[in-house]
């Protein structure tokens, strides 16, 4: 099979096609034929330093595609079943390749209202709002909720949900994604170049800051007392909980895991169609490296995804 591989840390261009072999499931997997994966801020951690562990492994994690083969003792799904899912992270899942193996219950069943390019863009950004929303920070219906970069890939995402959850949901984005963030569901938008949130946005009850440095300590200051910021950007923000606790407020730095349930709630808000993930930018594997280069400028509306198999 066709997969991307990397010698050496660095940028975009380390990024190459290879042969590999295809992977058999073992218990409990699923093997995928690949026909979309996504790609995500985390590809690029990865591809630079190693992430947590430091070590060169296969990218990424968001796939859309069709059960090929079934290991020994799966019952959740069958050959021929169209699947998507964010295996295995933090450990490596290797998504960026023609042929995956996935546990069954990193999976869910794709909508059939999503072509696979769309499920591929879903899966990592909805499992990481959903699990900051709904399972850490527990959001309830008339909550005020700030999502900070409202149109990225995780705040796109975390807009819709909050807004299905019925909370009053706060976004910043660039004044030219105001339309854009209205239409997923946002309440009010800050233009975060000309205008400072902590003035703009008070007595909220959730941050879910995809941005990191700075923001989550300013981010403190919009709370109302028991409030939480949710950190989503870098394992550093994990030192937030020491400001926060003084102040009578919560705060941390989550990382998003499998969640089986979890995909089936997200498959189940866009069935609905509470939920929609917006693709950017669709790119073969073998411009992988381009992709990279479009997901390094981080200015991007929505998702990134490569096509696999058309």
């Amino acid at each position: 099979m066709r997969a991307i591989a990397q010698d050496t840390f660095g940028g975009p261009e380390v990024l190459r096609v290879i042969e590999a072999d295809k992977p058999t499931p073992g218990p409990s997997e699923v093997l995928i034929r690949v026909h979309a994966a996504g790609v995500n801020p985390t590809d690029s951690w990865h591809r630079t330093s190693g992430g947590l562990a430091g070590e060169i492994i296969p990218l990424g994690w968001d796939v859309s595609g069709v059960v090929e083969a079934v290991g020994l003792g799966v019952t959740l799904f069958a050959p021929g079943d169209e699947v998507f899912g964010m295996p295995r992270l933090p450990h490596p899942a290797g998504t960026y390749a023609e042929y995956v193996t996935s546990p069954t219950r990193h999976l869910a069943h794709k909508p059939v209202n999503l072509t696979h390019t769309e499920a591929a863009a879903l899966s990592l950004v909805a499992l990481t709002a959903w699990q900051a929303l709904v399972d850490t920070a527990d959001v309830q219906p008339g909550q005020r909720v700030l999502i900070h970069a409202g149109a990225g890939g995780v705040g796109h995402v975390a807009v819709q949900i909050a807004t299905a959850r019925g909370a009053y949901v706060i976004a910043t984005a660039r004044a030219d994604n105001h339309d854009f963030v209205r239409d997923l569901g946002a309440d009010e938008v800050i233009d975060y170049t000309t205008t400072d949130f902590v003035d703009a946005a008070q007595d909220v009850d959730i941050v879910i800051d995809t941005i990191g440095g700075e923001y989550g300590p300013r981010s403190l200051r919009t709370l109302r007392p028991g409030g939480i910021v949710v950190s989503l950007a870098s394992p550093a923000e994990a030192a937030l909980v020491q400001v926060a606790h003084p102040l009578g407020l919560r705060a941390g730095f989550m990382i998003v895991e499998p969640d089986g349930a979890g995909m089936r709630a997200i498959a189940d808000l866009v069935e609905t169609g509470a939920l929609r993930p917006h693709v950017a930018t669709v790119l073969p594997l073998d411009l992988v490296s381009k992709a990279h280069e479009i997901s390094d400028n981080q200015r991007t509306r929505g998702k990134i995804v490569l096509a696999v198999v058309a």
